[in-house]
């Protein structure tokens, strides 16, 4: 009878906990909401605006002035401009409006039913009063950020990579004949695999809403994934709630996306130098992104509609790449062998809470990564490696690389101990900053995570194959610190042994090249210049500390050799 009864009050409270949540959140929801909308809002709004024309200015100098790519090429690109910079005028300022409505109403709602996962009740409601009102604030300040930080630093320095002077034996090349072709595909792309891909995506997406809906009534009913912990019912319930929301999110997303697989047909025409595939490939992409949707909502296998084959030599999946620079192959013109698909909820089986919690998140692989960098420059700063100068030269330069030694070199040199530590431990991933290591399977689940991940682990294993003499691994760190200052390399002496095998020497420098390619990459993420640049701060703070400690040292050591 007891056991009824307490079970009872369970339920009991468990309702009024949702409820409450409920009603707490959507306050907060009203209150703090258009204040975090209206910042998100005009702050990339006013961002795209007002940097538009420099962009439009920036993008056509650098076609023009690039050697990469022949005159044809260059044409065809240039016709194609206008299109994508109308494009990107009009889905960027589409999502600003969507993302920052959604984040201002929504985050303060999801914080409060958070707020539950806390073990001691008064923290329970501290948090679920507190929780989502002036973090959503800051949080949308962050997200404007980061994002002027892509359009004024990133974006830049992408284009300047493209202005350097490559091989002249890698220039990529289109026949005149092929500009046509290219630009017709690229409309007949948009005319085409929109209407279709929101055709079948509004069809099923009633399928998605009642199976997700099933999927978390199942998991409720049999105490299963989200709803295995008592304490995270009410956010479970926020899920069940707020699933219509996520399918029309899905939608959405299904139908920006078709955007992007439509033009990626111009790139299939210039690839294979044939019209008749860029067809193909229009109408392969329908059959692909309905067998996708397919296999998503567990209907039957494969697809109707034709699929015609559209590469002559499909692209292995398994390869993979950081960025804009490939790790296997020796071609840097590949693309993806598909374009992208629709992005939905998983509608499958649910993790519980506490498989999740085991997962580390990316702010854990960013603030980890961090500390290392900080610890390791720490070190360099006591042995006089690096200085107070090249601190403050990378903080007042207008882009990151340049003042390379700083903004390229300290972290991959970080990044390099990284490696080798996780070498030395035998782990199967990455070993991070305070022993948290980084697998395939509790990696965070984030595709721009995916896109690094596969290509570390293989840099990895190329430095384990290498097996390293400690003198070799000092020039290995001498050459990724001070590679681009050739007057620093020379006169750091660090112990190391240069090889005088010339194989032996190449190859350590190509895992320099690798290992600073893939920083380059990194940098140009918004996200890590912020977190990157309040590093550098709290470093120039620890050398003026440090140089007032030694100061006040030497003059006390003075003073008390003057009093005896």
């Amino acid at each position: 009878m007891s056991d009824t009864f307490e079970r009872v009050l369970r339920i009991f409270y468990v309702v009024f906990a949702f409820c409450a949540a409920l009603f707490l959140g959507a306050l907060k929801g009203l209150l703090v909401g258009p204040i975090a909308a209206l910042i998100l809002i005009i702050g990339n709004v006013g961002v795209i605006l007002g940097l538009f024309p420099v962009h439009v200015y920036w993008t056509f100098y650098t076609i023009i002035k690039t050697n990469r790519f022949d005159t044809p090429l260059k044409v065809a690109i240039l016709f194609g401009l206008p299109v994508l910079a109308a494009l990107w005028l009009s889905l960027s300022i589409t999502a600003s409006v969507i993302v920052g409505l959604g984040y201002g109403f929504f985050t303060p709602w999801v914080s409060t039913f958070e707020a539950f996962r806390q073990e001691n009740e008064f923290n329970k409601f501290l948090h679920s009063i507190v929780d989502g009102t002036w973090d959503t604030v800051k949080g949308s300040c962050t997200v404007v950020r980061d994002f002027a930080d892509l359009c004024i630093y990133s974006y830049p320095t992408y284009l300047k990579e493209i202005q350097e002077p490559g091989n002249p034996d890698e220039v990529q090349t289109l026949k005149f004949i092929h500009v046509p072709a290219i630009i017709i595909i690229g409309l007949l792309g948009l005319i085409v695999e929109v209407p279709l891909y929101t055709v079948i995506v509004i069809v099923k997406s009633p399928l998605m809403l009642i199976k997700g809906w099933q999927r978390l009534v199942h998991d409720l009913i049999s105490r299963e994934g989200p709803f295995l912990e008592t304490a995270c019912i009410p956010v479970a319930g926020l899920a069940i709630l707020l699933w219509p929301l996520f399918v029309v999110g899905s939608v959405v997303l299904a139908i920006f996306t078709s955007v992007f697989v439509g033009l990626y047909g111009s790139v299939v025409v210039y690839q294979e130098k044939s019209f008749k595939r860029g067809l193909a490939y229009i109408v392969a992409q329908v059959a692909e992104f309905d067998e996708y949707t397919n296999d998503w909502l567990y209907l039957r296998e494969g697809t109707i509609l034709p699929k015609p084959r559209y590469r002559k030599k499909q692209t292995s999946h398994s390869e993979s790449t950081v960025g804009p620079n490939r790790v296997h192959g020796d071609k840097s013109d590949s693309f993806p062998s598909e374009g992208p698909a629709m992005i939905i909820p998983g509608i499958g089986r649910s993790r519980s809470v506490k498989e999740s919690i085991q997962d580390v998140k990316m702010v854990q692989v960013w603030g980890k990564m961090m500390d290392t960098c900080e610890t390791k420059t720490r070190e360099l700063i006591d042995a006089d490696v690096i200085t107070h100068t090249d601190l403050i030269e990378w903080l007042k330069a207008k882009n990151g690389h340049d003042a390379p030694i700083v903004g390229v070199g300290l972290p991959s040199y970080s990044f390099l101990h990284t490696l080798v530590h996780s070498n030395k431990t035998g782990a199967n991933g990455l070993v991070l900053f305070d022993d948290v290591i980084v697998t395939h399977e509790n990696r965070p689940q984030d595709r721009l995570f995916d896109w690094f991940f596969q290509p570390v682990l293989v840099l990895k294993e190329q430095i384990k194959m290498l097996k390293l003499e400690d003198g070799e691994l000092r020039y290995l760190e001498r050459v990724v610190l001070f590679g681009s200052s050739p007057q620093r390399l020379e006169a750091w002496e660090n112990g190391c042994v240069v090889p005088q095998d010339p194989l032996r020497a190449a190859q350590i420098q190509g895992i320099s090249r690798r290992l600073l390619g893939m920083v380059r990459s990194i940098s140009k993420l918004p996200t890590y210049r912020r977190k990157y640049r309040h590093l550098i701060k709290e470093l120039v703070s620890y050398i003026a500390e440090k140089e007032g400690s030694m100061k006040f040292e030497s003059i006390r050591s003075v003073s008390s050799g003057e009093i005896v």
